[in-house]
């Protein structure tokens, strides 16, 4: 069994900054992509940011420049720098790793979601 856990959403300030993370466990050979997704309040869930096990990255056009995406393979952990915030940012961010498995499974996990709100 796979889990993603994440952290580090919470309320902050137009303008402010937010790091989130994002650790993979449990029956895992490797990781292969990982990335973030985010769903608005009454809009349908969009893709952040994505990057490949290699380090490539891949943004929304709309976000680049604001949003950085990172990892630490060596802990299954995909980051989100998050700066330059705006109300429109709030969202539920999700982030989503592809798993190949200690049986040789592979699979897109998701994780739960964070809240993150831009609000003065």
């Amino acid at each position: 069994q796979v889990q993603l856990v994440e952290s580090g959403g919470g309320l902050v300030q137009p303008g402010g900054s937010l790091r989130l993370s994002c650790a993979a466990s449990g029956s895992i050979r490797s990781v292969n992509d990982m990335g973030w997704h985010r769903q608005a309040p009454g809009k349908e869930r969009a893709m952040v940011a994505r990057i490949t096990s290699g380090g490539s990255t891949y943004y929304a056009e709309t976000l680049k420049g604001r949003f950085t995406i990172s990892r630490d393979n060596a802990k299954n952990t995909v980051y989100l720098q998050m700066d330059s915030l705006k109300p429109e940012d709030t969202a539920v961010y999700y982030c989503y790793a592809g798993v190949r498995s200690l049986s040789d499974y592979y699979f897109t996990v998701w994780g739960q979601g964070t809240l993150v709100t831009v609000s003065s």
